[in-house]
């Protein structure tokens, strides 16, 4: 059975994912609907679309509405599938819509999963099958290896992880177990020169994107979570700075606060440890929090390199922690994440 496949967001993400799937064995999909936020090309036969993506800066059509784009991916008797490569929360909000029209959706976008509660509910409440493995860890096997020990009876005793490739990065070279002298800002500084933080990296420093990450392992995990603001964060943004009015502001000002990260490592290193900034999950106390810890340096924690992620998984059957470390940023295993629960969709709906 051929599948007919939508894709929303073509940056470099979206492109990634393009490519790969041009190359895909073992199914069968027409790509006959690409969009960016202002251009789209249409397939009007629901054949796949020729190089998309060296055609889609000449289109000249509009993107389609989400009622209009529902009615033209129903108007094939090919199952469809939603890949939405975007951040965007309105078209996340439309997911239930999508589903209800048993339009399956294969995205990375945390917002869907991570708002409200109600949202989450709402997705999952209809036909459409929905895979999001990309949403947290990009391509790392997270979301499916989780899913799976909970519905074979396992229980989850506790998630804790490193899920921010550039706070791991900062992170990993501000506390280090040879103890050093970096600063703080500067760290901060060379990670944003070498693209690893969003353009104001106080995106990345408040915290807020591990919590999202969190709320949905935790959501999985069976913890009713409203929502991502709903538990402790630790925000590595000084609240002196939290009003300045400009990512350049922002820089300029921050050493002037890494005397208060100099102590947290002092205190560390003090006790033969390193910093990392983790999100963690306590099934049993209900507990959820993003925060600064400490861990010895023998730690998995401890050792890991660059911007990697790392999760740590205690379950009834796993008392010793699964560990599932590796890449958990960058387009291409993002975009691999998503091609692969692209694929399952494919080979369910084909049964």
């Amino acid at each position: 059975m051929t599948v007919n496949i939508a894709v929303i967001g073509a940056g470099v993400v979206g492109s990634s994912f393009v490519n790969q799937l041009s190359a895909v064995k073992g199914i069968s999909a027409n790509l006959v609907y690409i969009a960016t936020s202002k251009k789209a090309i249409i397939s009007s036969d629901y054949s796949s679309i020729n190089k998309p993506l060296e055609s889609l800066p000449n289109a000249d059509k509009q993107p389609l509405s989400t009622d209009d784009l529902i009615k033209f991916l129903k108007g094939s008797s090919n199952p469809a599938i939603l890949v939405d490569n975007t951040s965007n929360q309105s078209i996340a909000d439309s997911y239930p819509l999508f589903a209800k029209n048993e339009i399956s959706i294969a995205t990375p976008n945390k917002k869907g999963f991570s708002s409200s509660l109600e949202l989450w509910n709402d997705i999952f409440s209809h036909k459409g099958l929905v895979y999001h493995e990309a949403s947290v860890g990009a391509g790392l096997p997270l979301i499916s290896p989780l899913k799976e020990m909970i519905q074979t009876g396992d229980e989850v005793i506790s998630i804790q992880g490193i899920f921010s490739g550039t706070l791991s990065y900062i992170f990993n070279e501000f506390s280090t177990v040879a103890p050093n002298n970096e600063k703080f800002s500067k760290v901060v500084k060379i990670a944003k020169d070498l693209g690893y933080t969003e353009p104001d990296p106080r995106d990345d420093l408040n915290g807020l994107d591990v919590a999202r990450k969190v709320t949905i392992l935790a959501r999985i995990a069976g913890l009713k979570i409203q929502n991502p603001t709903s538990f402790p964060i630790y925000s590595l943004i000084p609240k002196q700075l939290e009003s300045v009015q400009s990512a350049d502001e922002f820089m300029s000002k921050l050493p002037d606060y890494d005397i208060e990260m100099d102590k947290l490592k002092e205190e560390a290193a003090s006790n033969g440890k390193v910093l990392r900034f983790v999100g963690s999950i306590n099934v049993p106390e209900n507990k959820v929090s993003v925060e600064i810890a400490q861990f010895d340096k023998d730690h998995p924690f401890a050792s890991l390199k660059g911007s990697d992620n790392v999760v740590a998984i205690t379950t009834k059957r796993y008392p010793n922690p699964l560990i599932i470390q590796g890449a958990g940023a960058g387009a291409e295993v993002t975009a691999m994440g998503v091609l692969g629960d692209v694929i399952k969709i494919a080979q369910r709906v084909d049964n």
